[in-house]
């Protein structure tokens, strides 16, 4: 093999790996198997695979053809397709950034229990110990003077490795790491699924995702759901496959990699509950709890169900718990790293600073915003954060992005992109899938983000959507109306 197609195929197998191990993230293993439950059971595959495939799969080539093609931070990128759009590429990298101070928070809830997974210290009753032990959850604001330093200690080691990794370029940062820990990851919830099996009750559990309630295909909230789940899963308008794809060196087949990406999380999501819904028949069988009661969104089926399982295990358990525990804050720091990598691009580019201290400034601010999460009342704050920002803000920006790529920039030049060399060819279908009814799909579960959260909204979680909305309007603006150090950033 030449040097040069050895490049890009180390640089195609970096990106690869990448975006898979951005996908698969830590809230994948604690989501997905709630979501599935709660909308039908073994028939919400349904609508889960209708929307891998309109929203999922066509949302992601629409990211991996733009970042291709013009090679581009995302500000300069929606600059070149109109002046006036500068600000809503800062909004979706501002809706980003957030997202990533709080979810390094809950990375670092598992980089805690790495440790204590080498005891189990968290005794018989796993749930008591992650509430009470580890957040120091309070319901009261004030709380939030309130220091939890093992929490502070965890959130400022994955700012550092966060920093460690992205101030690297792709192929020597998180491709090189990926290689390696993603197929651990594999590996070991491949062994913790099989265990799961073998466990009395499981089959309590896992018939679940077998057992379909048809009647719940008629009901619009269940694909809404099943929009949402892929919307959270792919990390969908979050620039992250727009920002690797723009890495890509010539000749990559963007397709061919949108499907791998998008099937591999999907199979790890499924293979995954699998494991998951049969610990929880285990829990059922041995607990007395009826099973509905034992199946919580949250983070609870990662920190408490986990544990659980682990304590059934024996001594074997204090090998694969904290390898599995290892494996998880890879995958959590992996998308860490893709949702930052947007937001270092886009200020280095515009700002001409280099890579290594944009990624020491970005990681300083982000690291002040999570000590916000490292309190006593984090936990709640971190609710309203995820709420707000993932069933309105993100949305809204998948919803700009649908309307920017598919009627005011010339939509055929990326089906041209797309199909230069891939296997798999594109072409009118997908174009009225982005211009017509992903926009439409996107709106409803916009619409309906916005009603079930303000909905059940109380005075603190208002005056902090507030706060939050102020600053996603005015820092945008800010950002786009600095003058760029950059004199080749207005060249379009």
């Amino acid at each position: 093999m030449s040097e040069t197609k050895k490049t890009e195929w180390n640089s195609n197998l970096a990106f690869m790996m990448a975006m898979i191990g951005s996908a698969v993230g830590l809230g994948n293993i604690w989501r997905f198997p709630n979501v599935l439950y709660s909308n039908g059971g073994g028939s919400f595959m349904i609508p889960y695979i209708v929307s891998l495939f309109l929203l999922g799969i066509s949302f992601v080539l629409v990211e991996y053809a733009v970042g291709f093609k013009f090679k581009k931070s995302l500000a300069r990128i929606l600059f070149s397709v109109s002046k006036k759009l500068e600000p809503v590429a800062w909004f979706i990298l501002l809706v980003v950034f957030l997202i990533t101070t709080y979810y390094v928070c809950v990375v670092g809830w598992d980089l805690i229990y790495i440790v204590l997974s080498l005891t189990k210290a968290w005794g018989a009753n796993p749930d008591l110990y992650f509430t009470n032990n580890v957040l120091h959850a309070t319901d009261s604001i004030s709380g939030l003077f309130t220091i939890v330093p093992t929490v502070l200690a965890s959130v400022l080691v994955i700012w550092f490795l966060a920093w460690f990794i992205i101030k690297r370029d792709l192929n020597d940062g998180i491709g090189n790491v990926s290689k390696i820990l993603l197929p651990l990851l594999c590996a070991i919830v491949v062994v913790i699924v099989a265990f799961s099996l073998t466990l009395p009750g499981a089959s309590i559990g896992y018939t679940q995702i077998f057992t379909p309630d048809w009647s719940a295909l008629g009901n619009l909230d269940v694909w809404l759901a099943a929009f949402g789940q892929i919307v959270f899963s792919l990390s969908l308008g979050m620039a992250i496959a727009m920002t690797y794809a723009s890495y890509l060196p010539e000749g990559s087949k963007l397709v061919d990699n949108a499907i791998i990406v998008a099937f591999s999380n999907s199979g790890f999501e499924v293979f995954n509950s699998i494991g998951i819904f049969s610990i929880l028949g285990f829990m059922t069988l041995s607990s007395g709890i009826p099973f509905n009661e034992l199946v919580t969104s949250g983070t609870g089926l990662a920190f408490v169900v986990f544990p659980q399982v682990f304590n059934t295990m024996g001594s074997v358990a204090y090998i694969i718990g904290p390898l599995f525990f290892i494996c998880i804050l890879f995958a959590g720091i992996t998308s860490v790293i893709a949702l930052l990598e947007g937001v270092c691009y886009s200020i280095s580019e515009k700002f001409l600073i280099e890579r290594k201290k944009t990624a020491t400034v970005v990681c300083i601010v982000g690291f002040c915003i999570s000590t916000i999460f490292a309190t006593g009342a984090g936990s709640t704050i971190l609710g309203v954060f995820d709420g707000y920002l993932n069933n309105f803000a993100l949305l809204f920006a998948i919803l700009l992005e649908c309307i920017i790529f598919g009627w005011i920039y010339k939509f055929d030049d990326l089906i041209e992109t797309l199909n230069n060399n891939s296997s798999i060819k594109v072409g009118k279908t997908w174009k009225t899938v982005i211009k017509y009814i992903l926009p439409i799909c996107i709106f409803g579960l916009w619409a309906q983000g916005i009603y079930s959260t303000f909905t059940t909204a109380d005075s603190l979680s208002i005056t902090i959507m507030f706060i939050l909305t102020v600053v996603l309007i005015v820092v945008p603006f800010i950002f786009a109306k600095l003058p760029a150090i950059n004199k080749n950033y207005y060249d379009v």
